[in-house]
């Protein structure tokens, strides 16, 4: 099956930027002369270029045209999943406590919330070929009625636990990462007996209010971990 106009057309003026026939800051044919050279409609045309704004390829400015963007050499896209990764796994999770406790002052400040209002945490063990490999504590703000499904929580990623509440498309989604060593209580959990780092990811999630769902920390065994990126 044959690709359907606009996708050609957005394709045809793509090939032409990656082979520097157009280059950044070169305008791309109006939207006229698009329609003339593809025999299509307006709306077809139109329907190319945002696909093309929409990636990156193209930025418009009012009443002048379409031109190509530069581009951004030090963007990544990161792709992030608890339970896998470029290394490994996950093939069996632990569920080590689930508990409503409340907040102190750096939980509340980072959940932007008060120091009386309940949070669900939630702390498990990850396991690749039945080696721990990872310790993840989840906080998740706490509303009534809200179900605690423990069979659920055991399996789910941080986004799975709330999507109960909102819409996954509405889900906004903030990643820290950086390196520790670990403390004794990790160390029990993962069997480090020497200096092994850690790589530690915090997720924070956000609804579409830019509002804190929740916030989530995982402590990833240094010789487990692996995350990658492409650039876009």
């Amino acid at each position: 099956m044959s690709n359907p106009v606009y996708i050609k057309i957005a394709e045809e003026i793509k090939n032409k930027i990656n082979r520097a026939e157009l280059k950044p800051g070169d305008a791309i044919a109006s939207e006229a002369a698009l329609c003339k050279e593809f025999g299509t409609s307006r709306m077809t045309v139109r329907k190319s270029l945002a696909i093309l704004a929409n990636e990156g390829y193209i930025y418009s400015i009012p009443g002048k045209g379409n031109f190509v963007r530069k581009p951004q050499h030090n963007k990544y896209i990161l792709y992030y999943d608890e339970m896998n990764n470029a290394i490994n796994s996950v093939d069996k999770t632990k569920l080590l406590e689930v508990n409503i406790i409340m907040p102190d002052e750096k939980l509340a400040d980072e959940l932007q919330i008060t120091r009386n209002k309940n949070v669900i945490m939630i702390r498990r063990l990850f396991y690749t070929d039945g080696d721990p490999v990872a310790y993840d504590v989840k906080y998740l703000i706490y509303r009534k009625g809200m179900p605690i499904v423990e069979k659920e929580i055991e399996h789910a990623t941080f986004t799975e636990m709330i999507s109960g509440s909102t819409s996954l498309f509405a889900i906004k989604k903030e990643l820290t990462i950086y390196a520790r060593t670990p403390d004794e209580d990790i160390k029990r959990y993962l069997n480090i007996y020497n200096e092994l780092a850690l790589m530690v990811v915090e997720q924070k999630l956000y609804n579409s209010e830019d509002k804190p769902m929740g916030l989530g920390i995982t402590y990833f065994r240094g010789d487990y971990i692996k995350l990658q990126g492409i650039s876009q």
